[in-house]
């Protein structure tokens, strides 16, 4: 069956950017009005976390968002064909920092959301970094497109490994120096082994593997951030959260990625993937011992 679908997708991937944006925005149309695909989660997070804001102007966010999402879809089809010139010519980022961090020998913990265009994010760093670059990310359960994504996400170089299979192979990753790039801001498997505090002013937990990880390995830990220039332009910044993680206290590297990661998501609170639960857990009073935030946790408020 790959050697059907991969065929028909790569001749759909030749066809020019104006095209598949025009196929974005019908995409874009059926899956916010007609199917409503997670729409009533979009919304509910949305009025989670930004109250102050009008039901119009939610209701904005909400249409933008599912553009960024069918957008970042169509690009990724385009990956499949997309050469190295096209890819510098619509993707830009400051990546000092980080080569500053490999001069040194440091080892570096590139911590980034679910902000849209990650995919640009992932070939770009693969063509500017000059260290091995690990790319966690978590398996498609089609098996054609995971073939697919993993081809395209690996062309430059990036040395890809599924989240289930990390524990099995970090030992090879950690022998020479390297820089491990993930999604921080995933959804813990259980609440009661994560790091919980306010995210939008909402309590919430946070993995803690990120965090444990670096300070394990001392590493550097740099924050990259995604920002939409235009339609199909991306602009990646980076910023150091700490240069040496053993020297940090638990939970201060969470909060210091929170802190940043909601900033830009307010620069442009569509670009970010609200279609997933973010706020599916309750804080209760069993989780006060994993209280990590600057702010006290909710107290007498839990019902």
């Amino acid at each position: 069956m790959y050697y059907i679908v991969f065929p028909i997708l790569y001749l759909i991937s030749l066809l020019p950017f104006f095209i598949l944006y025009g196929i974005s925005d019908f995409i874009s149309f059926l899956l916010c009005h007609v199917f409503k695909y997670r729409r009533a989660v979009v919304l509910n997070n949305l009025a989670i976390a930004f109250p102050e804001k009008s039901i119009e102007e939610r209701n904005e966010i909400c249409q933008k968002f599912y553009q960024y999402f069918t957008d970042t879809m169509i690009e990724s089809l385009k990956f499949i064909s997309i050469s190295k010139k096209e890819i510098l010519k619509r993707s830009t980022g400051s990546f000092e920092i980080i080569n500053e961090l490999i001069k040194k020998g440091c080892n570096v913990n590139l911590m980034a959301g679910h902000q849209f265009n990650w995919e640009y994010a992932n070939l770009l760093c693969a063509l500017h970094l000059k260290v091995n670059y690990v790319g966690i990310y978590m398996p498609i359960k089609n098996k054609i497109f995971e073939k697919i994504f993993y081809d395209f996400r690996g062309q430059f170089g990036t040395i890809l490994i599924s989240a289930p299979d990390f524990k099995n192979k970090m030992h090879d990753v950690f022998k020479k120096q390297y820089l491990l790039a993930l999604a921080a801001d995933q959804n813990p498997g259980s609440p009661g082994s994560a790091h919980w505090l306010h995210f939008f002013g909402r309590p919430t937990p946070f993995i803690t593997g990120p965090e444990k990880g670096a300070i394990k390995n001392n590493s550097a830990v740099v924050y990259i951030g995604f920002k939409k220039i235009k339609r199909g332009y991306y602009h990646f910044e980076t910023t150091l959260l700490c240069e040496q993680s053993a020297a940090t206290n638990i939970g201060e590297l969470t909060v210091l990625y929170r802190d940043i990661l909601e900033k830009t998501i307010r620069q442009d609170p569509a670009n970010y993937l609200w279609s997933h639960k973010r706020f599916k857990y309750n804080y209760t009073k069993e989780f006060e011992k994993l209280w990590i935030d600057k702010v006290p946790n909710p107290g007498s408020t839990i019902n």
